[in-house]
């Protein structure tokens, strides 16, 4: 009988993060394709193309990045984003998910370098991510520390986590993604390594 436990609860294990992934996706993909159709419907009448509403909205991505990269439009942008940017608790909220998807926008990959924390004379060490490979432009007191790296520090199972500002010297690099960190570190490193399982 317990053997039978085990191969229902590794089967359920298995199909389960499929099972939801594909799921989500499927939400996703119904929303943008009834959107993008709600969208254009007045244009095109009843003609449907499957597909039609994710390339569309794909399309207008594309055109919006473009468009927030040009500096007059950047401009227009910060004057959207004042009552995001000035409302108490709004304030909070998107700044910490705009930094947060600032992160992950594609710009000097010496920023996005996963490392292990480890003190002069402690054997733990802490998986962190280097934020800023330098304290200028922060605010006084923090900006004055010499040659010191700030390292985000994510927790297991929850979304939050601790900034540490240390020396350079703390930190030892890993070959790993920033992605592939966050998520490790959302199952606090439970998963194995596959390439190690096979060998």
């Amino acid at each position: 009988m317990n053997r039978i436990y085990q191969y229902f609860f590794r089967g359920l294990i298995t199909f389960l993060p499929l099972a939801l992934t594909v799921y989500v996706l499927y939400l996703f993909v119904a929303w943008i394709e009834r959107s993008a159709m709600t969208m254009i419907r007045p244009l095109i009448g009843d003609y449907y193309l499957p597909g039609f509403g994710i390339a569309l909205g794909a399309v207008m991505i594309l055109v919006l990045g473009f468009l927030v990269s040009l500096p007059v439009t950047s401009r227009l942008l910060s004057w959207v984003e004042l009552p995001f940017t000035n409302l108490p608790v709004v304030k909070s909220i998107y700044s910490s998910l705009k930094n947060f998807a600032d992160y992950f926008s594609p710009h000097d990959q010496d920023s996005q370098q996963v490392v292990l924390l480890n003190m002069p004379g402690h054997e733990l060490g802490i998986v962190g991510l280097v934020t800023r490979n330098s304290l200028h432009g922060l605010p006084r007191g923090l900006g004055d520390l010499n040659d010191r790296v700030a390292v985000y520090l994510p927790m297991g199972y929850m979304i939050g986590g601790y900034t540490v500002f240390v020396p350079r010297q703390w930190t030892t690099p890993i070959d790993m993604s920033v992605e592939e960190a966050m998520r490790s570190a959302l199952i606090a490193f439970m998963a194995s390594n596959k390439a190690e399982k096979t060998s």
